[in-house]
């Protein structure tokens, strides 16, 4: 087994809770890509983190965070830029998430900042996210995406507040268009599809990106379960398991994580089949996380996993 890139932002968010009648704002490590590095890593797989950091406690305690954890920080740089933070309040299990710090912290790796044999070995490399928003880290992720020499995931995970209009829209779908068009795996949420896609079912939406050429979409459902295009096989739903969701955030993650973590541990299937069940395993993965507050810390181990499910 190797290991994985996971290319994209770390950064703080701010979570708007209840205690003791008050409302306040609880810290936790977050950001999809950091998320998606330690769900692979508590599944056992390993994990490098490639990012741009801040140069402030906030981001120390991230770097603290990843290597205790036991994702790698070799490819993360310094930068001069406080953490950016995330506040995170909730209208119902799905978290709505508004950005603070200008310029942010994490959209500052540059091409040239890319550890090159760090990318070309890895067995999986992820790009996605906020990342692609930027100019320097969408610029970095292109170049991450030509030096792979593994299998390339990609996951868009559009935060509409950082779209400013709908030329930034168009923009980004050309991006997703170009990344889905080499990607071996495409995963998206609804809403994400409904954003870029708007007025298409998912099921279309994942023929589409697969048309592009990505190899094999999910498109993840919430408690619906995920909808699956894979090779040689029209797109089918996958249900998710009945759970007690708290808390949605890092759902979509741990979704890519599990994916990741497979791809890692067997490789990329060639049956059909045998995608149904990573993705059946990986929506287990993502119940269990909202069933506990957090993101990157509700991240769950196979022995969590087999022990809630049972399987």
């Amino acid at each position: 087994m190797g290991y994985a890139v996971v290319l994209g932002e770390a950064l703080v968010d701010l979570l708007d809770t209840e205690r003791d009648g008050e409302r306040v704002y609880r810290q936790a490590i977050g950001g999809g890509p950091l998320n998606v590095a330690v769900g692979v890593t508590r599944l056992g797989g390993a994990a490098q983190f490639v990012g741009s950091l801040g140069d402030d406690v906030l981001s120390g305690r991230i770097r603290g965070f990843l290597t205790e954890v036991g994702v790698g920080v070799a490819g993360a740089v310094t930068v001069p830029a406080p953490t950016t933070l995330a506040v995170v309040t909730y209208a119902g299990p799905e978290p709505d998430f508004r950005f603070y710090g200008e310029p942010p912290s994490y959209g500052l790796l540059g091409p040239d900042d890319l550890d090159v044999t760090l990318v070309q070995g890895a067995d999986v490399l992820y790009c996605g996210s906020v990342v692609l928003l930027r100019p320097d880290t969408l610029a970095a992720a292109r170049r991450a995406w030509s030096l792979a020499a593994g299998l390339r995931v990609f996951d868009p995970n559009v935060r509409p507040r950082l779209l400013d209009g709908p030329a930034a829209l168009d923009g980004l779908r050309e991006v997703v268009a170009e990344f889905a068009a080499g990607a071996h795996l495409v995963k998206l949420s609804t809403a994400d599809a409904e954003l870029l896609y708007p007025g298409e079912p998912v099921e279309g939406v994942a023929a589409y990106l697969r048309e592009l050429g990505a190899a094999t979409v999910v498109v993840t459902l919430g408690a619906a379960g995920a909808v699956l295009a894979a090779a040689g096989a029209d797109p089918v739903r996958v249900p998710a398991p009945k759970v007690n969701a708290i808390d949605a955030t890092g759902a979509g993650d741990s979704v890519m994580a599990a994916l990741i973590a497979d791809l890692l541990l067997d490789g990329e299937p060639d049956d059909p089949a045998a995608w149904v069940e990573r993705v059946a395993f990986a929506l287990r993965v993502a119940g269990l996380v909202c069933e506990s507050p957090g993101g990157a810390t509700a991240m769950p181990t196979r022995t969590d996993v087999t022990r809630r499910f049972g399987r």
